[in-house]
């Protein structure tokens, strides 16, 4: 699926969170602040900056310890209203994606794109 940016997102991260499966994760608060993205919780793990991580690739070891299930990398699109952007995954209400033009991949809120028909 396509979108187009209906509002302008810039990433607070500079240095994301990137991590193989199996590496070890400190797994520290769940997100509460917006419904529909609530399932991410701030993680770290050696010599990173913590970053936000999807619960689905979270196996749970203890009550703050967790293995990555996946791949996964935490970098996020800096994208401006009227750049097009192709789904390329679904979850937690962001999208991972595509950007047009450059091919460079990261996330985006649901919210902020609006699905080309």
């Amino acid at each position: 699926m396509h979108f187009i940016v209906i509002e302008r997102h810039r990433s607070a991260y500079r240095r994301p969170l990137r991590f193989a499966q199996g590496t070890l994760l400190e797994v520290g608060p769940r997100y509460e602040s917006e419904p529909g993205m609530r399932d991410w919780y701030l993680c770290s793990c050696t010599g990173q900056e913590p970053g936000w991580v999807p619960e689905q690739l979270i196996e749970r070891l203890d009550f703050n310890q967790g293995r990555a299930l996946d791949h996964y990398c935490a970098h996020e699109l800096d994208v401006d209203p009227g750049q097009l952007v192709q789904q390329l995954h679904l979850l937690n209400g962001w999208l991972w994606c595509r950007r047009h033009g450059d091919g460079e991949l990261g996330w985006l809120p649901a919210g902020k794109l609006q699905q080309l028909i």
